[in-house]
């Protein structure tokens, strides 16, 4: 079964917690939005150690290193199958310079034509409302387990 390892970055301001979720690059994600956006993450391989699989791909996907108390999540299993594994930690970045790494995928689907795509295209701060409504369903759970840390 795959597995992906990320990262829930998270603040505090007054009263409120807000979420750091990532957009995923690309044509086909190009115009959606609500329920399309995640934690930073990416898949592991077989024996390799979650938590710092997690730090690189939030590394790959921020262009920025996240050190510090992590604090484990319950796992979580996606529509498609793939188990994801994630740590929260409070903390704070800017989003101005983010960026993230290349990926190669075929489009159009089929064709045998490939494209290098930003596997990231936006890096957003949401309070905890609107990172309900934002992020994939599936990693909801994520969120409301950081709310109930409070």
């Amino acid at each position: 079964m795959k597995t992906s390892a990320g990262i829930l970055l998270y603040k505090k301001q007054q009263d409120s917690i807000y979420f750091f979720l990532v957009h995923p690059g690309g044509p086909f994600w190009k115009n959606k939005d609500t329920g399309a956006w995640s934690i930073p993450k990416g898949e592991m391989e077989k024996d390799e150690d979650p938590l710092e699989r997690a730090r690189l791909e939030f590394k790959e996907e921020t262009g920025k290193e996240i050190d510090g108390n992590f604090v484990p999540l319950t796992p979580i299993r996606q529509k498609s199958g793939k188990w994801v594994k994630a740590w929260a930690i409070e903390g704070d970045i800017t989003t101005d310079h983010c960026n993230s790494n290349l990926i190669e995928l075929e489009w159009p689907p089929r064709s045998g034509k490939q494209i290098q795509v930003p596997e990231v295209d936006r890096w957003e701060w949401f309070t905890a409302a609107a990172a309900i409504q934002k992020i994939n369903p599936a990693q909801v759970p994520f969120l409301t387990e950081v709310l109930a840390l409070k």
